[in-house]
């Protein structure tokens, strides 16, 4: 899972094992994500994910944006971790 938001955002809560790629980098940085599996994107509430699932796309990797962001994701019960580290899934 790429976590698209600026690092402020990602520090006070994402997704266990989030991967840090602010929006504005995606576009040079996306290469090294993996192409023979699915990346899922997430944001806050969804409009940056649709956006980098589009970049990252393009490039032939299968990315997938994911609806309602960090939002849906504490609204739905999963943990997240704070911190500006990546934590192991």
């Amino acid at each position: 899972m790429v976590d698209v938001r600026e690092a402020d955002g990602y520090a006070v809560g994402h997704v266990p094992g989030a991967r840090l790629m602010p929006l504005r980098t995606v576009p040079t940085r996306c290469g090294a994500l993996p192409a023979g599996r699915p990346v899922y994107v997430i944001c806050a509430g969804g409009n940056r994910s649709r956006t980098a699932a589009g970049w990252v796309h393009s490039r032939h990797i299968d990315a997938h944006s994911m609806a309602g962001g960090t939002g849906a994701w504490a609204r739905g019960g999963r943990h997240r971790v704070a911190g500006s580290h990546e934590h192991a899934a």
